[in-house]
């Protein structure tokens, strides 16, 4: 059998050749049997990961290499490694040495057994408290409408070679990975793990890709935020009903419902900031579908070392 491995790059010079001498090891060892490809996408990097893993490529023709003419996101280069891998299988897996390799072996056993998708998830992190609880609030938010979602959410994922196929079948823009794969319905085992600490370079991963991503996720995957404006609108709505009631009812008995102009200023800036929200949210949907009208690509690919 052949495993294929996707790592999106995006400055992880230093760690690159680390990631491949750990996958090397296991195939040289307990996946003796296996062979194995890496396909190496650098989306845009201005360090010297791409000059880092042509290197690879260089000492090893299991290495393949995908750049991009500039900086499109992860998603992105998860999708173009994905479209060119070989394998009976395919992990994804990242080049910051943050997912155990050592799990392989368990992901590729659990693969023979029957499992069509193999999913590590994160149980907890070795990241900053604001990242935790970000992290925790937004799957919090995910599990509502998408409860087959790890608590911890994923990206070290192995994918039978039918499972690849239909993954990439779907062709829409604004991805969620999450979303996309569990929504192929085949059969998935999870394996737990800690999700280890970054020890060579920074994370560009901010808090505006991480606001992205999670804006994609519940917007492209789920039907939450209709669902809310719809429950708000009825709120709203019945309040108005039931302060209409109780105005009329003081103008029958001759009293004043209200002694100035608070209440209906009140009034005003609850209602108009519930109408904006709805408007913003109602505005990402025709944004989405202008972006599907456009039928742009993902990314543009610059060279293809395969």
């Amino acid at each position: 059998m052949k495993i294929s491995f996707v790592v999106a790059v995006y400055y992880n010079e230093g760690a690159l050749s680390k990631t491949h001498e750990k996958i090397q090891s296991v195939f040289s060892n307990e996946l003796a049997q296996h062979e194995y490809e890496i396909v190496f996408v650098d989306d845009g990097s201005k360090d010297g990961s791409l000059r880092e893993i042509l290197n690879l490529r260089e000492s090893d023709p299991r290495v393949k290499v995908i750049t991009f003419t500039r900086n499109f996101g992860q998603m992105a280069a998860m999708l173009a490694g994905f479209r060119e891998t070989t394998g009976d299988a395919v992990i994804n897996i990242s080049a910051d040495l943050q997912d155990p390799v050592e799990l392989i072996p368990q992901m590729v056993k659990r693969w023979q057994d029957g499992s069509e998708i193999v999913i590590c998830y994160r149980t907890d992190r070795s990241d900053t408290l604001s990242a935790k609880l970000f992290s925790r609030l937004a799957y919090g938010v995910l599990r509502m409408s998408l409860p087959q979602i790890p608590p911890g959410g994923f990206d070290f994922v192995l994918m039978d070679r039918k499972v690849m196929d239909s993954f990439n079948a779907i062709d829409v823009r604004h991805r969620f990975f999450q979303g996309d794969l569990l929504w192929t319905g085949y059969h998935t085992s999870f394996i737990p793990y800690v999700r280890l600490k970054r020890t060579i370079g920074k994370s560009q991963y901010n808090f505006g890709k991480k606001l992205k991503n999670f804006l994609d996720a519940v917007l492209d995957a789920s039907y939450l935020p209709i669902r809310f404006i719809s429950l708000a609108g009825i709120v709203t709505s019945m309040l108005g009903v039931l302060y209409s009631i109780s105005i009329v009812i003081s103008w029958m008995r001759g009293e004043t419902p209200f002694s100035g102009w608070a209440p209906i200023m009140i009034a005003i800036l609850l209602v108009g900031g519930l109408i904006m929200v709805m408007l913003g949210v109602i505005g990402e949907y025709v944004w989405r579908i202008n972006e599907e009208v456009r039928k742009r690509p993902n990314y543009v690919i610059r060279d293809k070392f395969l």
